[in-house]
């Protein structure tokens, strides 16, 4: 089968996307591998998408019309793999009252992928290799050898070379598999295609549930590419969902992305910690709200573009009033404030945004809940 569709063609049959190079360079090497009848071993971290490429290459292959069985390594217990892969005949074991067929018989004329192989027990390795080398292999009791025409794709988040060193998996099956080795980039190494995925992944789950959803506001998708993205491509699908749901179809905004994803301290640890050893401690708390303060500039600074957008698509009143707001905020004629009054605003902010939730509000003003209690009682709030 000779495979002539483009890089977008290809991304849209296998629902793998993205622009970046290392995604450019991942679709080149399905395509060209896809065709043949190599087994292929998939390496990368969990999320990140190795089932979908192991469906691709299927979908992309002269197989494409045969089935192909998923099974998970690491799900099955140990005890039972070997009969699920394999089959097993009347009365080998105990509750073995019938002759059954495993995955190998399934997956007959198409293909098998085995997710998590570094989690497979070595016997149960010994006779994957056999498969792999004479398309053979004999039921679990059973005495009578069987022919299996199958196309094996193995995946696995584990280092297996250095599973080979500590003996937990077999060296004549790893290089037996690693003649076709693909390696999936984590999302963080590519997170210039994280815009794309979000538009993707939201066009879908609106269109799926038939809802309405305003998108992600540009501050929101930047924060999104600071994340460390450790669930990879399958966490953030999950936290596009969430977002749509729990934002109720309106804007996302970079607010609810860093306080969800947890930025604060991730991002801005340079700017909040340390607090220098000379200052006595109240100067210290004082210190922390205020840079949380100017950390937070960036929401208000969203919030106002938000009122100039909705200005401009007023008429009347409403409208004036904003613009009369706009223009005295961008002349910079705001009445100064001491420094307790803008601690007390900043503290009375930030419980009102988490709904006078106190833990979630002293974690998010960088300070103990012990702390802010009494401040609390100090303002009076």
């Amino acid at each position: 089968m000779s495979i002539t569709l483009s890089q977008k063609d290809i991304q849209n049959k296998i629902n793998f996307y993205g622009d970046s190079a290392k995604v450019d360079e991942l679709l080149q090497t399905v395509s060209m591998v896809a065709p043949t009848d190599l087994s292929v071993l998939i390496n990368g971290e969990s999320g990140t998408g190795k089932e979908v490429i192991a469906m691709g290459i299927h979908q992309l292959s002269p197989r494409a019309k045969k089935p192909i069985i998923s099974v998970n390594c690491g799900a099955i217990p140990e005890g039972i793999l070997e009969s699920e892969l394999f089959g097993h005949e009347k009365g080998s074991f105990t509750g073995a009252i019938d002759q059954k067929k495993g995955y190998f018989e399934a997956a007959n004329s198409g293909t098998i992928f085995l997710d998590e192989i570094g989690e497979m027990p070595l016997n149960t390795q010994v006779k994957l290799l056999r498969v792999l080398e004479s398309s053979e292999f004999m039921r679990v009791g059973g005495t009578v050898t069987h022919k299996v025409d199958v196309r094996v794709i193995a995946a696995s988040n584990k280092n297996l070379e250095q599973a080979v060193a500590n003996n937990e998996f077999r060296r004549d099956l790893y290089y037996r598999l690693k003649a076709i080795q693909i390696k999936i980039p984590a999302l963080r190494e590519r997170e210039e295609d994280i815009p794309q995925l979000v538009e993707i992944f939201a066009r879908n789950y609106i269109e799926k549930n038939n809802i309405r959803f305003k998108g992600f506001a540009p501050e929101a998708i930047i924060l999104m590419k600071e994340y460390n993205w450790p669930g990879n491509v399958r966490e953030l699908r999950n936290f596009i969902e969430t977002a749509i749901i729990l934002n109720r179809g309106e804007i996302v905004h970079s607010a609810y992305v860093r306080s969800s994803l947890n930025l604060y301290p991730a991002q801005r640890s340079s700017e909040l910690l340390p607090i220098p050893l000379n200052k006595t401690p109240e100067q210290a708390e004082r210190e922390l709200i205020y840079r949380t303060l100017i950390t937070l500039k960036l929401d208000i600074d969203e919030i106002k573009e938000s009122l100039i957008q909705l200005m401009h698509r007023s008429n009347g009143e409403f409208g004036s009033l904003l613009s009369e707001s706009q223009s005295a905020a961008t002349s910079g004629e705001v009445k100064p404030q001491s420094l307790n009054a803008m601690e007390r605003n900043m503290i009375k902010e930030t419980l009102s945004r988490f709904d006078g939730n106190r833990r979630k509000t002293a974690r998010a003003l960088q300070i103990s809940e012990r702390t802010l209690y009494r401040k609390i009682k100090e303002f009076g709030l």
